[in-house]
C-alpha cells in the first residue's frame, strides 16, 4: 500500500468518525456558530500569540466541514471529502492547543460547548491511527499497564508499601466494607508522592472508613482525552467494578481535574449504567470533613493564592470549596480573573503529555506567572497534580521564583486537634 493511499485511507476513517459523531447537540452547535470571534478572548493559546489559528471557533472546522459536505443539498455533491493536508493542520489545534478547559464556552453569545466537539474530534483522529505519539501511548498504557505512566498494579502495591513504612502512615488496601474507595493519579503517586500521605493522613485524623483498591487505583483516564472511548470505558470499568466488590458508598478523586470529569459527569454515560455510587473530588470531601468539625486547622501563614483547576472549577463547581478550606489564611489573595474566570494552566487535556507541545506550554504559563505577580502572593496553592505538573515544569523553564503547593499537602501542614494544637508528623 502506497503513502498516498494509506493517507486517503486515514482521512476518510476520520471523515467516517466525524460524520457517526455529528448529531444530536453537536450538529446544534456546529449550525449555530455565528463567527463573532468573542472566544478568542478567552483562549489562553490566542492570548499568548495572538494567533488567529487558535480562535477556538476555528476548531469547529473539521466536524462543522463533514457536517455540512453531507447535509443537503451538499450531499448530492459527493459528501465530506477531508484530506492528508487538512488532517496534519487539524491536529495541532485538536491536541497540541486545546485543554478543553471550556473558558470559551463562558463568553460565546450561543453556548457552544466548544471542549466536546474537540473531544469528539479527537475521538475521529484516534479512528484514523492520528494523534501525537507520546500521547496517544499513554493512552494505550492504560490498557496495556493499567495506568499512563505504566504504574500497573504491582507496582502501585510496591509504592503503597514503600508510603508506609516510610512515613508511617496506614494506607489501607482491599478493604471490604469501606465507605469511601480513594483513587490516585500516577502523576501524584510517581511524582508528587508526598500528596497520597497528605491525603491518607487527613482521613485517617478525621476517623474516615476508606481504602485504596488494588485493581480500581488509578483516576487518571488518557482514553478519555485521547478519543479512545474503549479504553476510558476500561479505565471507569476498573474503578466501578472495585468500588462495588469493596461496597464503598463513595468514590473519591485525588489532585486530578479530569479524573473528576471523567467519572463525576461523563462516567454513567460511557458505561451505559447509573453509578453506584458518589463521586466527590478530594476537595469536596476535605470541605465535608471541615464543615463537621472532624477537621481543623490553624491558621495558614505567608500570602498565598489559589489557581482554579479548570475541570474542578469552571468545569466542575467546586470553586468555592478551595477557598471555604483556604478560609483559615492569614493572607488570601485572589487572582485577577479568578473562581470561574481563571485561566487554564495549560497542560490539561492531555496536553501536558505532549512533548512537542512544550513550547506553547510555556509561553502560555506566562499567563499564570503574571496573574501571581500582580496579586504578590509568594506561594500558588492548586489541587490538581496535572496543573502542578505542567506549571512545575515551566516554572523551572523560566527560572520563576514563587512557590507551587499541593492543596493536601498544605492542609495536612496546618492540621490541629480538638484542642487547637497542631499535629506532629515524623517526617
Amino acid at each position: 500500500m502506497t503513502d498516498q493511499t494509506t493517507a486517503r485511507n486515514d482521512a476518510q476513517a476520520a471523515a467516517d468518525r466525524f460524520l457517526a459523531l455529528n448529531s444530536g447537540n453537536l450538529a446544534s452547535y456546529l449550525e449555530s456558530c455565528v463567527r463573532c470571534g468573542l472566544c478568542a478572548t478567552a483562549c489562553h493559546f490566542y492570548e499568548v500569540t495572538g494567533d488567529p489559528k487558535y480562535t477556538p471557533a476555528y476548531k469547529l472546522f473539521p466536524m462543522a466541514r463533514a457536517h455540512k459536505k453531507n447535509s443537503w443539498p451538499w450531499r448530492w455533491f459527493g459528501g465530506a471529502k477531508i484530506t492528508e493536508a487538512e488532517l496534519q493542520e487539524w491536529e495541532e489545534l485538536l491536541f497540541d492547543s486545546c485543554t478543553m478547559c471550556g473558558r470559551c464556552t463562558q463568553v460565546c453569545p450561543m453556548g457552544i460547548d466548544i471542549a466536546s466537539i474537540v473531544s469528539a474530534s479527537r475521538s475521529a483522529f484516534a479512528a484514523a491511527g492520528r494523534g501525537p505519539e507520546d500521547f496517544m501511548q499513554a493512552a494505550e498504557n492504560v490498557r496495556e499497564k493499567g495506568s499512563p505512566l505504566g504504574m500497573t498494579p504491582s507496582v502501585f502495591d510496591g509504592r503503597v508499601e514503600w508510603l508506609e513504612d516510610d512515613y508511617e502512615v496506614d494506607l489501607p488496601m482491599d478493604k471490604e466494607g469501606s465507605d469511601i474507595l480513594l483513587t490516585v493519579s500516577s502523576i501524584e503517586m510517581m511524582k508528587y508522592p508526598k500528596s497520597i500521605i497528605a491525603m491518607a493522613r487527613l482521613l485517617n485524623h478525621a476517623g474516615v472508613n476508606w481504602t485504596f483498591s488494588s485493581t480500581g487505583y488509578e483516576a487518571t483516564n488518557f482514553g478519555f482525552l485521547a478519543g479512545k472511548p474503549d479504553i476510558a470505558k476500561l479505565a471507569l470499568e476498573r474503578i466501578v467494578n472495585a468500588a462495588e466488590e469493596l461496597g464503598a458508598k463513595t468514590v473519591v478523586i485525588p489532585e486530578c481535574g479530569h479524573a473528576y470529569g471523567a467519572l463525576r459527569w461523563s462516567g454513567a454515560n460511557i458505561l451505559g449504567r447509573a453509578l453506584p455510587f458518589e463521586v466527590l473530588h478530594i476537595t469536596e470531601l476535605l470541605s465535608r470533613l471541615k464543615a463537621d468539625g472532624k477537621l481543623k486547622f490553624r491558621p495558614i501563614e505567608g500570602s498565598i493564592t489559589y489557581h482554579d483547576p479548570c475541570q474542578i472549577s469552571r468545569r466542575g463547581g467546586a470553586t468555592h470549596l478551595a477557598r471555604f478550606l483556604l478560609d483559615d489564611a492569614e493572607d488570601f489573595r485572589e487572582m485577577t480573573p479568578t473562581g470561574d474566570e481563571n485561566w487554564c494552566c495549560g497542560g490539561g487535556g492531555g496536553v501536558q503529555a505532549m512533548e512537542r507541545a512544550a513550547d506553547l506550554r510555556h509561553k502560555v504559563f506566562q499567563i499564570k506567572m503574571k496573574q501571581v505577580e500582580d496579586t504578590g502572593a509568594q506561594m500558588m496553592v492548586s489541587s490538581c497534580a496535572n496543573c502542578r505538573l505542567t506549571m512545575d515544569g515551566s516554572k523551572d523553564y523560566w527560572k520563576w521564583d514563587r512557590e507551587l503547593e499541593s492543596l493536601a499537602e498544605l492542609l495536612v501542614e496546618y492540621l490541629v486537634d480538638d484542642d487547637g494544637e497542631p499535629v506532629e508528623w515524623d517526617d
